[in-house]
């Protein structure tokens, strides 16, 4: 029956790169460093950047909020900030909510 089928002979082990342990490690490596610049770093920078933002907020401020509204902040509070959107219309919202500081004179253009 040997005929029929071909005898399966076992391959002497190779000495390929791709199964050296320190190749492995190094490639491993890699990957975390790219992972780091292109996802890690970018991140931590704007989240840098917007607590900044929030911190440096004062009476008067233009601001836009994450959900799309603009206003004038008012007043202040631990952890949230009063924002005049019209004519004695004012609404609290969380610090964090705040996405940008909008230049002097943007709400009269609105």
């Amino acid at each position: 029956m040997s005929f029929l089928i071909s005898n399966a002979n076992a391959q002497a082990a190779g000495s390929g790169s791709m199964s050296d342990p320190l190749f492995t490690l190094l490639l491993l490596l890699l990957f975390a460093v790219v992972f780091y610049f292109l996802l890690i770093r970018p991140q931590s920078k704007r989240q840098k950047e917007h607590k900044r933002m929030v911190d440096g907020l004062t009476k008067g401020d233009e601001v836009l909020t994450v959900g799309g509204i603009a206003g004038r902040v008012t007043d202040f509070g631990y952890n949230f900030v009063l924002v005049e959107i019209a004519e004695g219309t004012q609404v609290k919202v969380r610090r964090a909510a705040v996405d940008a500081v909008l230049p002097k004179g943007s709400l009269k253009d609105l």
